[in-house]
């Protein structure tokens, strides 16, 4: 697992989320730990490296 911080697009707090780097292209949704908005997240590993990471507000 990998921790990353990043910034809500709702709310801009910083937060943290676990992230499994054994698959390498993951679309999912989940909900912000602070506002408990939705995010859309968008991750990519390459090698157990995280080489792409966005965080999309999906709005309500």
């Amino acid at each position: 697992m990998y921790e990353h911080f990043f910034q809500c697009p709702h709310c801009w707090e910083e937060i943290s989320m676990l992230l499994d780097a054994s698959v390498r292209h993951q679309i999912y949704i989940e909900d912000c730990e602070i506002c408990c908005n939705p995010i859309e997240l968008e991750i990519s590993f390459e090698d157990g490296v995280l080489i792409g990471f966005s965080a999309i507000d999906i709005g309500q």
